[in-house]
């Protein structure tokens, strides 16, 4: 029951007007907003793609209504009408095919072919019908030619997934959990296992109790099977209750792991050799609890797999000899505190020969070329700054490797994505990206070129064609214009810069201020948090009113977004792993300082009023900021937080702050002072409202006053205009201008 008064206090305390606040202008938050203004920008959209087969590109936009196409030539540069008279073009269609849904207001073009020398005229399907159209003449026509097919000569695959091996030898079946194999030639089925039980199944989780082939879920090479199997059948269950389901509430379970639990997820390998009908699992074991991820690359007799110990400071590269069964070691890395598992990667090249490696042995992230018996034969990818990305594509002809590096650019953010290409060899690395933003390549059929899509929060995004050959030949062919959005007075976030609590270490983030700010005025500020590690969420690509950012900031409110030290993977190990071993407090002095750095930089910034709020890891960080600093932030609302990580998804404790208890937000509650809202929804399967319903008893256990809100049917995704508004009015109602209420309601003080 005392749960039960505590919601009904919590909303009416979010329902209770303030005469005395300040007035907001809700017509102008709803006018700032994404959904207001997304539609000014989107309707002048640049959509790029090549041309299939060639060097052109193609492209549309808005004008005046239309849908008007562009192609740009590498020859001359310059964008030019696909279509001189869409009109005319739209009533040539409609005559040749008697399809009348095509008009010049919804006209659109789909995959459409050119020859790779020739742009006089173009070819186009549409309703089965395949058309050419000569851009001199204006003249369309149906092409009665059949098409060629450009695909290459069918060969078997490494793998083969289906039930039977290619040559229809043997086939394996499955019942609910167990595996059998039938000798095609006699018939004779028999049983290969006997070890699968219920979520640790050698067979699909929807089988049925019934022998069939569809429910195996291996692989065969050639007359070699091999089943990998993820058993959870020990794991602790996570129990939602769904209140709104029909008729009656019902109970939904699923598997969860959690940090320190004696029982985890383990993993099996069985292989089973039809020709000498011999079966077992195989040896992968190693680490005590340890994660496995299979690579069913084509490697010729090979099978490569990761293993990976539970404390995720080791990590291996292992080989599976597939005729034989036998398993051996490649490649072994350490790294500590944690691996980088978010930017982890490797390729098996040539079959395996050879194997390109990510590592952060140096303090940042790069690649490194192997040979097959796990040999160390050079670094590839350079730079003291560098962080080394995904993989884009590997060019094994002319053995050069394309990605993704992060703070090698001087002068520029270093979250920024930019693109490179490094040779095998390790020589001639070379960077493609230009222009200072976050960069998306998009390669032509051939790989010879590239459209460089770069964008920042303050730059809407410009259009680069790209020589793969000497990437500083390039040029801009198109760029996204903002003049609808500032005509409607929207303006971009102030991109910041400013030293974290050590005042050494740069930070990187955002401010957003009202449009029709008075800087005569002092306005109170707002810290919109997430911690991390796995990713800070901070935009770099262009966005309109990130989060509602800009539309809260419209209320009269300064709204920042600050990356504390270790909230991401891509500025290399010591930045990372900042917080390993205190998940629950590190990124809080830096928020505060970045706070309190800005409001000596700018007058109109307030710190007698400060709010924080945030969403998952934001949601806690906003709660522990709350209690660990009590007289500066004085407003916070925390939706869907793992206050509790001990009650978390396992990999993430485990990662991030090793293999210990956690500390959590309940054993901070006595210290709340200022005004808290606690969001949750009731159905999260990702961070389980137990959390925050865990802080709320710790809370009233120490007598302290606080709001909460239970969104029923809502999962972890709890974004709507109902949520965004709670947030707003809390924030309206207790910070623009704030009145004192007792924090502890049980001695009223």
């Amino acid at each position: 029951m005392r749960f039960f008064k505590l919601t009904i206090l919590g909303v009416a305390c979010l329902c209770a007007c303030t005469a005395k606040s300040q007035n907001v202008d809700w017509k102008r938050v709803e006018r700032m907003s994404e959904g207001n203004l997304s539609k000014l920008y989107y309707e002048n959209a640049v959509l790029p793609d090549w041309v299939k087969g060639s060097h052109f590109v193609k492209y549309n936009k808005m004008e005046n209504g239309q849908n008007v196409y562009y192609i740009v030539s590498l020859k001359n540069r310059r964008p030019e009408r696909l279509i001189a008279n869409v009109d005319n073009f739209v009533r040539q269609y409609r005559k040749l095919t008697g399809d009348t849904t095509m008009t010049t207001a919804n006209f659109t073009l789909y995959s459409i072919e050119m020859s790779a020398d020739d742009t006089s005229k173009f070819y186009w399907t549409r309703k089965g019908k395949r058309l050419v159209y000569h851009r001199k003449s204006g003249e369309m026509t149906l092409d009665n030619r059949e098409t060629t097919s450009r695909s290459n000569r069918s060969r078997v695959p490494s793998y083969h997934s289906g039930s039977s091996t290619v040559d229809s030898t043997f086939t394996m079946l499955g019942d609910k959990y167990n595996l059998y194999v039938r000798d095609n030639s006699t018939g004779k089925t028999t049983q290969l296992t006997t070890d699968g039980v219920e979520n640790g199944s050698y067979c699909y989780k929807s089988a049925k109790d019934t022998l069939l082939e569809s429910n195996q879920s291996g692989k065969w090479k050639g007359h070699i099977y091999l089943n990998f199997v993820n058993d959870d059948s020990k794991v602790g269950d996570l129990y939602i209750i769904n209140a709104l389901a029909k008729r009656r509430p019902k109970l939904i379970t699923k598997k969860m792991p959690l940090p320190n639990e004696k029982h985890v997820r383990q993993f099996k390998l069985f292989w089973y050799d039809a020709d000498k009908r011999e079966g077992r699992l195989l040896p992968i074991y190693k680490f005590k609890d340890q994660f496995v991820s299979m690579n069913f690359g084509d490697a010729g007799d090979d099978l490569y797999f990761i293993r990976r110990n539970r404390g995720v400071d080791t990590l291996e590269l292992c080989r599976v000899d597939i005729p034989t069964g036998k398993v051996e070691t490649v490649i072994s890395e350490v790294c500590r505190p944690h691996v980088n598992v978010n930017l982890f990667d490797y390729r098996l090249l040539n079959k395996g020969k050879e194997i390109l490696w990510w590592s952060e042995r140096t303090g940042k992230g790069n690649y490194y070329l192997y040979d097959r018996n796990g040999k160390l034969i050079r670094r590839v990818t350079k730079g003291d700054n560098l962080v080394a990305g995904n993989i884009i594509r590997i060019d094994t002809l002319k053995r050069q490797v394309y990605f993704t590096g992060y703070g090698n650019e001087k002068g520029v953010d270093p979250y920024y994505k930019y693109q490179y290409r490094a040779s095998l060899d390790g020589k001639g690395q070379q960077c493609l990206s230009h222009g200072d933003g976050t960069h998306e390549l998009q390669f032509c059929d051939d790989g010879m070129y590239a459209i460089d899509s770069y964008s920042r929060m303050d730059l809407p995004t410009v259009y680069n064609i790209v020589s793969m050959k000497n990437s500083n030949r390039y040029f801009e062919f198109a760029q996204r214009d903002d003049n609808k959005l500032r005509k409607a007075g929207w303006m971009p976030p102030k991109r910041v810069k400013l030293k974290a609590a050590d005042n050494k270490t740069d930070l990187y983030g955002l401010m957003y201020t009202p449009t029709n700010m008075d800087p005569a005025k002092k306005y109170p500020i707002i810290s919109n948090v997430y911690p991390g590690p796995q990713d800070d969420q901070l935009p770099r690509s262009f966005a309109i009113d990130d989060n509602g950012n800009q539309s809260l900031a419209e209320m009269g409110f300064v709204v920042v977004t600050v990356a504390p030290r270790g909230s991401s993977p891509l500025r290399g190990r010591d930045f990372y792993c900042y917080g390993y071993g205190n998940l629950r407090d590190y990124a809080i002095a830096d928020d505060k300082h970045a706070i309190e750095t800005l409001a000596r930089q700018y007058a109109f910034i307030d710190t007698t009023r400060v709010g924080i709020y945030g969403h998952s890891g934001g949601g806690a960080m906003a709660a522990t900021a709350m209690m660990t600093y009590p007289d500066f932030y004085k407003v916070g609302v925390a939706a869907s937080g793992n206050h509790d990580n001990n009650i978390y998804i396992q990999w993430w404790g485990e990662t991030f702050h090793g293999l210990k208890k956690i500390p959590t937000n309940m054993e901070l509650a006595a210290n709340l002072k200022g005004k808290l809202l606690l969001i949750s929804g009731d159905v999260d399967n990702n961070v389980p409202y137990a959390s925050t319903l865990r802080l709320a008893k710790a809370l009233i256990d120490k007598n302290k006053r606080f709001d909460m809100i239970i969104l029923p049917g809502k999962d972890h995704g709890v974004w709507d205009n109902y949520y965004q508004n709670l947030i707003r009015y809390y924030f309206k109602e207790n910070l623009i201008n704030p009145s004192g209420r007792d924090i502890d309601i049980i001695n009223h003080k």
